[in-house]
């Protein structure tokens, strides 16, 4: 295997252990065992387990951001696109492998002053915010600026909301009623 394709690999089993233990539950041994490869490798592609962790988030955003992309585009109209982020968590719910958002996950694992997790966080987060607004841009076109932000954030807290409380009571009306509420506010 090629560098690259080791690192990789490395970086998609650390994050489907991490998705699926998480963070703190998975240590370096297990990640090298399931991996196959040698700790020295490991360590050659990456200098601690919070490097590895940053490589997890951006690699579960990055998949994300491009699949709801693709499938909410895939709708006929602004509107449609909007709600379709429900339906996009609909069947992340219902896949085997759901459990709740890996950035909540791993928010509530590491420390308060991990300052480099948070922001990485943080930065999913907000680009999630600006893809919503790319999906509400014609909708909101004739509100004023305060309230079109307002508006945004609100269906994010419905879509993360939904997230959390789908994978707690794991059943899918949370994500049935958030989407109801959201083509009110539309």
């Amino acid at each position: 295997m090629k560098r690259v394709e080791i690192k990789d690999h490395i970086i998609k089993t650390a994050s489907e252990l991490f998705y699926k233990n998480g963070y703190n539950s998975t240590g370096i041994n297990e990640i090298i065992h399931e991996s196959g490869i040698a700790k020295a490798t490991l360590y050659n592609h990456f200098e601690s387990k919070e490097e590895l962790c940053l490589a997890y988030l951006k690699f579960m955003n990055r998949n994300f951001l491009d699949d709801i992309k693709e499938f909410c585009y895939s709708k006929p109209d602004n509107t449609s696109r909007i709600l379709s982020i429900f339906d996009y968590l609909e069947l992340f719910f219902n896949k085997k492998t759901f459990n709740g958002c890996w950035c909540i996950k791993t928010m509530s694992e590491i420390p308060k002053n991990d300052k480099h997790i948070r922001k990485e966080i943080q930065n999913q987060k907000n680009q999630f915010i600006e893809f919503i607004k790319e999906l509400t841009v014609v909708n909101f076109k004739t509100k004023s600026s305060k309230s079109r932000n307002s508006k945004i954030r609100q269906i994010y807290l419905l879509y993360e909301s939904a997230v959390g409380e789908s994978h707690l009571h794991q059943k899918n009306w949370p994500i049935k009623e958030a989407k109801t509420i959201c083509a009110q506010i539309i």
